[in-house]
């Protein structure tokens, strides 16, 4: 599982997800990328899971690219504890994905295999995702 060695701060606020992707909108490494549509948070057990898929669907061929990592922490009170004596532990860690960002990237595998590997890949996340290509490619 993905996971920081080291943070400044060992817990964080919630924030918002309003608002695009300002960066990391294009397919930069590989020949097709797997983009957000939706905000979320995408927990690193998902990143993970993703990876699986994709590795097992290309048979180990090509190269995949995890463009995103779960660098904040969610905390979480144990069950049936009453209100109040502080925050939580921290739990898990997340990625916040905002619309328009390319999550996943693969390259060295045709192009039918890697919208299928991709396609596996979407099924593993709680958002509406959509694959694109280089625009050299096409």
């Amino acid at each position: 599982m993905l996971l920081p060695k080291r943070v400044k701060f060992r817990k964080s606020q919630r924030g918002r997800r309003k608002g695009n992707a300002k960066r990391g909108t294009n397919v930069s490494f590989g020949e097709f990328g797997l983009k957000a549509l939706e905000p979320a948070w995408i927990t690193s057990r998902q990143i993970e899971s993703c990876r699986i898929a994709l590795s097992r669907k290309m048979k180990r061929d090509g190269k995949v690219w995890i463009r995103i990592f779960p660098d904040k922490p969610v905390s979480k009170k144990p069950l049936e504890t009453r209100m109040g004596k502080g925050k939580g532990a921290p739990e898990f860690w997340v990625c916040v994905v905002k619309p328009g960002r390319v999550m996943f990237e693969v390259s060295g595998v045709t192009k039918e295999l890697a919208h299928e590997a991709l396609q596996q890949c979407s099924y593993k996340l709680p958002i509406k995702t959509k694959i694109v290509s280089r625009p050299d490619i096409e």
